[in-house]
């Protein structure tokens, strides 16, 4: 059976234009009204109101405004301004008692702020909602404190437990507050000069929670009841309550708290390279559960945020939190929310602490050394989170990369290079090579003019290698971001030649010098003419021929990577090109060469044979057309008469020769 408590409240009934329609509907049917007897009419009533009352006939008010209610133990939601639609929402007291009991209020200074007085008992969890699809988890035998706005009369409904504390907004003499036996109905009165506030009048009530765990549900019903005179009335013990549910809260009532229980569903757990007032935002909840996919520079400092949550997504109560680190790692678990731990001293820290926000800095034991940690956090002896980052260490190591060929008397580099061998970086920065940074520990090391400076060992540079600079800087620390090179060029004087030469890189803070391998730097002229090689002289039907252009500077050499050949035209019988496209700005390879695939015979009409292709770049003016020549034969069998009767020949000389060879031995006999 349901249960009730009724707050009926006096409401300006013949200003409301739903309720004089409402009457004037009522009032077209005195006539059939009339013609029933008494007993029958009261029949009637009885039934309308039974049913409503007990079957759940109710009309559900119009969706609230979205409205997000607070979780358990956070402060009580504004009643005032922050509750949502009038008539439609339901709101629960959030704030724990420390007491025995939970408590309603009925100050209007509590109404306008945060309900201040009201207190639940045993709330373990509620959900962010406050209109008709509510869900809450409370201890058995715990305290729900209730309160709404209403601009009209309004009840309480439970399927369980028991309501008291029933109070209005205000007390009127006369009026009290009526239980029946059982404490299950309970409605509080207005006199006939008191009336509801179109802004809404407060109400609120106790509802206690069985002693049996189960799932039980509380409503609130608003709206006015029609008597057995055909007239709208307060709702009452004997009038029953009106039929438009406001807000309504499935209750889980638990017969024990897995409050002492971490877990992980509700718990969470990240890394993060900022500080905890850095990642707090009004947007974005915190600590997130998402690892940060950033990356920490020597020096720097890794975060780990967590929180430790129980089955009911409250925070745990005070226990020991420790946390450990290998690899000698300093880690310090901060204790003051909102702000940022200082380093650690020591590769263990404890805390005794709730599950609550927290964060934990992490940092290397010595500076420039890298260091790949693991820390493993437990409360109370379980393990409850584990993180490994890594902080880079100083620069160790330069690595010299996709080197180009420049022009003679060149000082700058191809955009084109970079790109074909690097990839397209951010800057699009044009360059002959690229270097990385990597500490000791082969972690790479993003450095930013701010970290230092490149610069050429003087002690390798020549007449024909005159200088090297480092123009594009890299920006990332990811071995698949095409911004972890730092791209570079070399100065060449008007002379053809190369030098092996090196890099160095300095760290301004600590003025560390780190030099890289011997790597050729080769000057040469633009190309001037070129040859065309195929890689076999003879393909079969299907298979793949590599045709490979040398271009060649005005003095022989292998041209450089700056110019363009330009623009080409192939005509190559039987072959079908796989990766070739004419283009005026592809540079060459380092070594002057450019190298295309063609598929052969595998479109058109195939036939066996010799041809000759041509090629020809119309902007290489002191060039001629190359011409290779190549045999395309099918898969098949290729041979042929004049081959059959060659070997039938050959066959029978040798036949001949065996005959002859045995006559001379039957002769010596």
């Amino acid at each position: 059976m349901r249960h009730y408590t009724c707050v009926p409240q006096r409401n300006g009934i013949r200003r409301s234009k739903d309720l004089r329609a409402r009457v004037r509907k009522f009032l077209i049917l005195t006539n059939e009204r009339k013609k029933m007897s008494k007993t029958t009419l009261r029949k009637r009533i009885a039934l309308t109101a039974t049913t409503a009352l007990f079957a759940g006939m109710l009309t559900v008010a119009s969706a609230p405004v979205a409205t997000a209610h607070n979780n358990a133990g956070g402060n009580n939601l504004t009643i005032g301004t922050g509750r949502g639609t009038l008539d439609g929402h339901l709101l629960v007291a959030t704030q724990n008692s420390a007491s025995t009991a939970g408590s309603v209020t009925s100050t209007s200074v509590a109404i306008a702020t945060l309900w201040e007085g009201a207190l639940s008992k045993g709330l373990l969890a509620k959900d962010s909602s406050s209109g008709t699809a509510q869900t809450a988890t409370v201890l058995a035998g715990g305290q729900l404190s209730l309160y709404a706005l209403v601009t009209t009369a309004a009840a309480f409904s439970a399927t369980g437990g028991s309501f008291s504390s029933t109070q209005p907004y205000t007390s009127v003499a006369g009026a009290g507050v009526v239980y029946n036996s059982t404490n299950t109905i309970t409605m509080a009165g207005y006199s006939a000069a008191t009336g509801i506030t179109a802004a809404g009048t407060s109400v609120a009530s106790l509802w206690t929670a069985p002693t049996t765990a189960g799932t039980y549900s509380i409503s609130l019903l608003t709206g006015f009841v029609l008597n057995s005179s055909g007239a709208y009335v307060f709702p009452s013990l004997s009038n029953g309550v009106g039929g438009t549910l406001a807000g309504k809260i499935t209750v889980s009532v638990v017969a024990a708290s897995a409050g002492g229980s971490y877990s992980a569903a509700y718990s969470a757990c990240n890394t993060a390279v900022y500080t905890l007032t850095e990642t707090v935002s009004a947007t974005a909840p915190y600590p997130n559960g998402v690892d940060s996919s950033g990356s920490v520079a020597d020096g720097g400092v890794w975060f780990i945020d967590f929180n430790l949550n129980d089955g009911y997504n409250q925070n745990l109560d005070p226990g020991n939190i420790v946390a450990t680190a290998t690899n000698g790692a300093l880690i310090n678990i901060g204790t003051t929310a909102g702000a940022t731990p200082v380093a650690g001293t020591a590769a263990t820290d404890t805390n005794y602490s709730n599950g609550s926000n927290h964060n934990l800095v992490i940092s290397q034991p010595t500076a420039g050394a890298p260091l790949t940690t693991t820390v493993t956090i437990t409360y109370n002896g379980t393990t409850v989170c584990t993180k490994t980052v890594t902080i880079g260490g100083k620069v160790a190591t330069l690595e010299i990369a996709n080197i180009g060929t420049q022009a003679l008397s060149g000082t700058g580099g191809s955009a084109i290079w970079i790109e074909n061998t690097a990839g397209t970086l951010s800057a699009n920065t044009a360059g002959l090579f690229t270097v990385v940074a990597k500490d000791s520990a082969g972690n790479l090391v993003s450095t930013p003019s701010t970290l230092g400076t490149y610069s050429a060992d003087a002690t390798t540079l020549t007449t024909t290698v005159q200088a090297i600079v480092v123009s594009g800087r890299s920006s990332s620390t990811s071995s698949s971001s095409v911004n972890r090179f730092n791209v570079g060029t070399w100065y060449c004087g008007d002379t053809a030649g190369s030098a092996n030469v090196k890099l160095k890189f300095t760290t301004t803070a600590t003025g560390d010098v780190v030099t890289s391998p011997a790597f050729n730097a080769r000057c040469a002229s633009s190309p001037y003419t070129y040859t065309v090689a195929l890689d076999k002289a003879t393909y079969t039907q299907g298979e793949v021929a590599t045709a490979t252009v040398q271009f060649l500077d005005s003095k022989g050499n292998k041209a450089n990577t700056i110019v363009a050949p330009g623009a080409s035209t192939w005509t190559m019988p039987m072959f079908t090109s796989v990766d070739y496209a004419s283009s005026a700005t592809a540079v060459t390879k380092a070594d002057g060469t450019a190298v295309y695939k063609w598929t052969v015979g595998t479109t058109g009409t195939f036939a066996a044979g010799t041809y000759t292709g041509v090629i020809s770049y119309s902007g290489l003016a002191f060039s001629t057309n190359a011409t290779p020549t190549y045999k395309v034969v099918s898969g098949g069998d290729t041979t042929s008469n004049a081959d059959i009767l060659k070997s039938i020949v050959a066959l029978i000389a040798s036949i001949n020769k065996q005959i002859q060879a045995l006559q001379k031995l039957i002769l010596k006999r």
